[in-house]
C-alpha cells in the first residue's frame, strides 16, 4: 500500500481568496448599478419635462436645466470616485481608508438632495463616533441605501423623519438609522435581506439595495439588524468592527 500526502493548505486558501473576490466582484457591479440609477431616473424624468417646456418660460425651463446639471454632476462624481478606486489595484474588494462619516453623509445628501427637498424630510444626524477605517465606496453604498430606503418607505400620513446615530457597542461601531415610514410586518422582515426581494411593489426599486448592504456588511465582519413596526417605522443597525 502507498499512501501519499498532498500538503493543499495553500491551495484551499487561494481558493477561498477567490471566492471572497468574486463575490466583493458581484457587489461591486450591484453597487454601480444601484448608486447610479437614482441621479439616472432624475436626469430621465428632467428630460422629459424639458421637452414639454417652452424656451420661454425661463423660470421653469432654468429649473429644469439646473436639475439636468445636477444629476450629471452626481452621476459624474460617482463614475469618477469608482474609477479612481480602481486606478491603482485590480482588487475589486475596495481599499479601506480612515474614513469621516460625516463626510460620507454629505456625499448621501448630496446624491439624494432633489428626494429630500421633495418629500420634505426632516435628517437628524447625532454622530458620537466621526471615524472608522473602511472602503469609501461600501460605507457610502451602506448609507445611502439606508437613507434611500427611509425615504422610499415614508408614510403618507406623515412627513419623513430619518435620524442617523452613531455610536460604539462591543468593539463595533453601530450606525444606526431610523425613520417614522410605514414598517415592515414582523413576519417579513427577513425578506427584506433577499436579493430581488421587493415587499411594496408600487414603490419604484430592484430589490437589490438591503441586500447589497448585507453583503458589504457581513463580509466585512460585521452584522445587521432591524427593528420595525407596521406604521410606526423602521430602524436599521450596521455594526462594523473597529479595527
Amino acid at each position: 500500500m502507498i499512501v501519499t500526502f498532498v500538503e493543499i493548505t495553500a491551495i484551499v486558501e487561494e481558493l477561498m481568496v477567490q471566492k471572497k473576490l468574486v463575490a466583493d466582484y458581484e457587489i461591486l457591479l450591484d453597487t454601480i448599478c444601484h448608486d447610479i440609477k437614482n441621479p439616472l431616473t432624475n436626469l430621465v424624468l428632467a428630460v422629459g419635462l424639458l421637452k414639454k417646456t417652452k424656451p420661454v418660460e425661463t423660470k421653469k425651463y432654468n429649473s429644469l436645466l439646473e436639475t439636468v446639471d445636477n444629476a450629471l454632476c452626481k452621476m459624474h462624481a460617482l463614475i469618477n470616485d469608482l474609477a479612481a478606486e480602481r486606478k491603482n489595484c485590480y482588487d475589486i474588494s475596495g481599499e479601506e481608508e480612515l474614513l469621516s462619516i460625516e463626510n460620507i453623509l454629505e456625499d448621501v445628501h448630496s446624491i439624494l438632495s432633489d428626494n429630500i427637498t421633495e418629500t420634505g424630510a426632516m435628517i437628524q444626524i447625532n454622530i458620537n463616533v466621526r471615524e472608522i477605517t473602511f472602503s469609501r465606496r461600501k460605507l457610502r453604498t451602506v448609507i445611502y441605501n439606508l437613507v434611500n430606503n427611509a425615504l422610499k418607505f415614508r408614510s403618507e400620513k406623515r412627513k419623513p423623519e430619518i435620524s442617523v446615530t452613531s455610536y460604539t457597542e462591543d468593539g463595533f461601531l453601530v450606525i444606526a438609522v431610523k425613520d417614522n415610514g410605514v414598517g415592515i410586518e414582523a413576519s417579513r422582515q427577513d425578506e427584506v435581506f433577499s436579493k430581488y426581494c421587493r415587499l411594496k411593489h408600487n414603490i419604484e426599486g430592484t430589490g437589490v439595495g438591503l441586500h447589497l448592504v448585507k453583503e458589504i456588511v457581513t463580509n466585512a465582519g460585521g452584522k445587521i439588524m432591524l427593528q420595525s413596526e407596521v406604521d410606526k417605522g423602521s430602524e436599521l443597525k450596521i455594526y462594523l468592527r473597529i479595527k
